[in-house]
């Protein structure tokens, strides 16, 4: 095990080597103490802002305090993982057509949970070889963790106003992951906020959810209303999501950090069954059996065939009206979810109104 504070900094300087190795594309290292970022998470949670996302209450101060998740933790490396798969321009061709299924580009290839926590976990086999064996635990956006915090003081960034990461080199369309660790090893120093007096993502924001600089009520988020709630989007919320699907990437298309970012080296995260140019008509067509065929391996899959078909009724009724979107939605009258049916009936008297 490390002895001095030479072989400390020794063993600090290679994590970050093997990171980027095994293709991470930025590797930061921080203590456990996340005093302030505790404050803003219960003062988001006091404001109501989690909706139904009741997990984001539970464990008490284990989110905010990782030594009491993981006893023994001393350091956290936080890494980062680039995934945007095609040029912006192409992004913004299907979310501007109102006919094609708009779906957030972090969901277009394979499921980046398994992916980031096999590198973690070949990180931590790499340590291991090199010192022996130490205590440990990887994390990608699972348990109880803040992740976009101890990026942030790892040095990977700052929170921007729409409360994701920015890089100042990358822009923020990356994945982040974590390794839980009982290694006294040397904390990086966080980066300068950059963002400024740029309101760029709050103006955006389809819903406005973005209720203030680094405040977004999730009530009101695309990405939560198509992906987190398992019931009935709020009425006077639909037309404002258009043709989204499943999540928003707004704030981050309009964010002028991503002029730097760079289209992902991992081709498992390029879109899979031409996911990233739909028409919302072929989508809404798939039977349970088809989504299941063509989302395997892919986040899709979380909402399940019944909350993907109320989302696409939410599009379709957002969209102009014609024969072909109207004979879908009678086709879907009789679907045996009730919800399905409310947004499908939603949407026929958008387009008979």
């Amino acid at each position: 095990m490390l002895i001095t504070d030479q072989e400390v900094l020794a063993l600090a300087s290679q994590i970050k080597k093997w990171g980027i190795a095994l293709g991470f594309q930025q590797v930061g290292i921080t203590d456990t103490h996340l005093a302030v970022a505790e404050q803003y998470l219960h003062t988001w949670l006091n404001n109501g802002y989690s909706g139904e996302m009741d997990y984001m209450q539970r464990h008490g101060f284990k989110r905010s305090r990782p030594d009491l998740l993981i006893p023994g933790t001393q350091s956290v490396i936080s890494v980062r993982m680039d995934y945007f798969p095609e040029p912006t321009a192409a992004t913004e061709a299907v979310l501007g057509d109102p006919l094609k299924a708009y779906i957030s580009r972090y969901a277009l290839g394979r499921d980046y949970h398994k992916l980031l926590r096999q590198r973690l976990q070949a990180l931590a086999d790499k340590i291991t070889g090199h010192i022996g064996v130490f205590g440990y635990r990887a994390f990608v956006d699972s348990a109880p963790v803040l992740e976009k915090a101890l990026a942030e003081k790892a040095g990977l960034g700052w929170i921007g106003k729409h409360s994701n990461v920015i890089n100042r080199r990358a822009g923020s369309w990356f994945f982040l992951g974590e390794l839980y660790t009982d290694l006294p090893l040397p904390p990086d120093a966080p980066t300068e906020n950059h963002c400024g007096t740029c309101a760029a993502c709050l103006t955006v924001c389809p819903t406005q959810a973005i209720v203030a600089p680094y405040q977004v009520d999730a009530r009101r988020c695309v990405s939560y209303l198509t992906i987190e709630l398992h019931g009935s989007i709020p009425e006077w919320l639909r037309p404002l999501i258009g043709n989204r699907i499943y999540g928003c990437d707004d704030c981050q298309i309009i964010c002028p950090w991503n002029r730097f970012a760079k289209l992902t080296v991992e081709g498992d995260f390029n879109p899979r069954q031409q996911l990233n140019n739909q028409q919302l008509l072929d989508v809404f067509a798939w039977d349970e059996a088809t989504f299941l065929r063509k989302t395997e391996g892919s986040a899709i899959r979380r909402i399940g065939h019944d909350r993907w078909l109320r989302n696409i009724a939410v599009a379709l009724g957002n969209a102009k009206s014609s024969a072909a979107i109207h004979v879908a939605l009678q086709q879907k009258l009789t679907h045996s979810s009730e919800m399905v049916r409310e947004h499908v009936q939603w949407a026929l008297q958008n387009h008979q109104s």
